[in-house]
């Protein structure tokens, strides 16, 4: 699979000469290598695109740029095809294969055909192309062309009211920020829910609890911590005293009920918890179109059981719940409650009338839920009732899952919330900062440690499977070399300080002849298969691909920056250098931008780079 980014709008025409005003990325030099390929295997160009990917940059030996995977093209006569018929097909095409001013060199692979570009064509397209997309580079890519755009909302974070912000909806907010803004960067429409945790027992439990244990002093003086407290203490109770939990359950009837006096006190705690998130949220970098919340849903989640009711879909137990038989074999062994026995909603059956309503007010393509994988069968369970409801647009409901940050702790101990990892990270950075002399040179170095400590914290985060659970440490996270978030906002910072420094004689005339060593050929080749990286992720919503392509930029980079100097050069040199590393620094940005990163900037002034 590939799409370089100059193979764009290729299969839209067969002759470039004809001229297309969009087609602005040398279409010439792509459609040398599927015009060899189109006339020998006699296949319209459109079917070739995603047989054919860039080749991974390898640190011992120069590789090609291109590769087709011949057994994708080849008409499959037979499943049963041994590899020996595949590598003599293989050689066969090859040799029928030639090269031209375009293509210097054509060899095989197992079961590819590896096509190397002119070196000095391959410098020109590549740098034409990113500065002219800026942020769009990979994303005008053919392989995105048939991409249907829509309405797209992603629900996230969703916290629960009355508590601060605790370290387990960190990874939630993060990769719900990401696939938000991949979604936006394809061109979708996206609706960004907060859905907050804002109904249910619970609160019952906290509303039982704050007229037991609760002050109004402490709670107008530190709200949430108050409120914690209380719920600390509340639970403590109940464990040993049934007559709390009665408490806790007339509570919530109340408030079912919306008697006055208990709605009064549930929103009071509710606006003092969004004070707190959003304040958060703003350290994160993360925004929402819409706060929802449970209590949205709580009477039209009655609606929704007279519809089950009416489709004939909700049975009574003889504890008096009501349920939706789920089973292959309508025999109970499978059931989901949606109706506790006291008349009271659950927290499926107001995410129901939540995914209806959405779906009426937003008219979306799809709907994508980000929860922690042990949701798993709720989702499961809630998409499947949907369409027992009749709503086929419950097949377009997705849920992102994710695994869970083990051994994550701060100086103090076990970590219980957010604002204590991102005071650490912060923490932490500025002593790292201090011992390698920088602090004092910066301007703000408080917020530049927040930047670094965050990019740290989401790199650690996005770089295996989201559903696997991983250990958490501080001295991996927090590493300046090595593939860490440190590293990408170091190399970020040390490029565009040389873009600053040399931007009196920056030039977008360069000579490409003076980017044929090896280490400036890995950038470009590098450069090359964005593209295909920003499809794996969106095919699949994992960020690791983009974390994986970024780090191998940053080694290549910082090893071009060694043994490619811009200072001290040749000024046709100089200007040809300069150029391939602001074209590396802003897909960078780009990819960095994604994962929700600020990119870090240097200090104005020369004597102030970071590293």
């Amino acid at each position: 699979m590939a799409a370089c980014p100059f193979r764009r709008s290729i299969a839209a025409q067969g002759v470039w000469s004809q001229g297309h005003g969009d087609m602005d990325f040398s279409p010439w030099l792509a459609h040398s290598v599927f015009r060899l390929l189109s006339r020998v295997l006699n296949l319209p160009p459109e079917n070739l695109i995603k047989s054919i990917s860039a080749l991974p940059v390898s640190k011992k030996r120069p590789v090609a740029d291109f590769q087709l995977f011949v057994g994708s093209v080849i008409e499959n006569k037979s499943s049963d095809r041994s590899k020996p018929d595949l590598q003599l097909q293989t050689q066969r095409l090859a040799e029928k294969l030639k090269c031209d001013t375009v293509v210097r060199e054509i060899s095989t692979g197992p079961g590819t055909v590896n096509f190397t570009i002119n070196r000095e064509l391959l410098a020109k397209t590549v740098l034409q192309q990113v500065f002219k997309d800026g942020s769009e580079y990979g994303i005008k890519s053919e392989l995105f062309s048939t991409l249907p755009r829509g309405k797209i909302v992603i629900e996230f974070s969703s916290p629960n009211i009355a508590k601060k912000f605790h370290v387990g909806h960190l990874r939630s907010t993060i990769i719900g920020n990401f696939v938000a803004n991949l979604k936006e960067a394809l061109g979708h429409h996206v609706t960004r829910i907060n859905y907050l945790g804002d109904w249910g027992m619970q609160f019952g439990l906290l509303g039982a609890g704050f007229q037991q244990f609760g002050n109004e002093d402490k709670l107008k003086s530190n709200p949430l911590e108050h409120l914690f407290e209380v719920y600390v203490q509340v639970n403590k109770a109940a464990a040993e005293d049934e007559n709390i939990k009665k408490l806790a359950q007339d509570f919530f009837r109340k408030l079912e009920a919306r008697d006055e006096q208990i709605l009064s006190m549930w929103q009071h705690f509710r606006d003092f918890s969004i004070e707190e998130y959003v304040r958060i949220y703003k350290r994160l970098g993360v925004h929402f179109d819409e706060y929802s919340g449970e209590s949205f849903y709580q009477e039209k989640s009655q609606e929704v059981l007279k519809m089950l009711d009416a489709r004939g879909l909700l049975q009574k137990t003889i504890k008096g719940t009501r349920v939706v038989d789920l089973s292959e074999k309508r025999d109970l062994s499978l059931c989901s409650t949606v109706m506790r026995s006291d008349g009271t909603s659950l927290y499926i059956t107001r995410d129901l009338a939540a995914a209806i309503d959405r779906m009426m007010k937003y008219n979306c393509e799809s709907m994508i839920y980000v929860t922690d994988k042990s949701q798993n069968a709720h989702f499961e369970q809630l998409f499947q009732i949907l369409k027992l409801m009749g709503y086929q647009w419950a097949e377009r409901c997705q849920h992102v899952s994710f695994g869970l940050v083990q051994g994550m702790k701060t100086r103090k101990g076990e970590v219980v919330f957010l604002e204590d990892v991102l005071n650490e990270a912060r923490s932490r950075m500025l002593q790292n900062m201090a011992a390698a002399k920088t602090t004092k040179e910066l301007e703000n170095p408080l917020e530049t440690a927040e930047k670094i400590g965050l990019a740290a914290l989401i790199i650690q985060d996005f770089k295996g499977l989201l559903s696997s659970d991983y250990q958490f440490s501080w001295d991996r996270v927090l590493q300046s070399r090595g593939d860490t978030g440190v590293f990408l906002q170091y190399t970020h910072a040390r490029l565009h300080s040389l873009e600053q420094m040399c931007r009196d004689g920056q030039s977008t005339d360069i000579n490409t002849a003076c980017l044929q060593d090896p280490q400036a050929i890995s950038v470009l080749q590098h450069l090359l298969s964005y593209d295909e990286v920003l499809y794996k992720s969106s095919e699949d919503l994992q960020p690791k691909h983009i974390v994986s392509y970024l780090l191998t930029l940053s080694h290549l980079a910082a090893v071009a920056h060694k043994t490619l100097p811009v200072k001290g050069s040749a000024p046709e040199q100089a200007q040809a250098r300069l150029r391939l590393f602001q074209a590396a620094r802003s897909v960078l940005a780009n990819g960095m931008k994604l994962l929700g990163i600020t990119p870090m900037k240097k200090p104005q002034h020369e004597n102030h780079i970071l590293i």
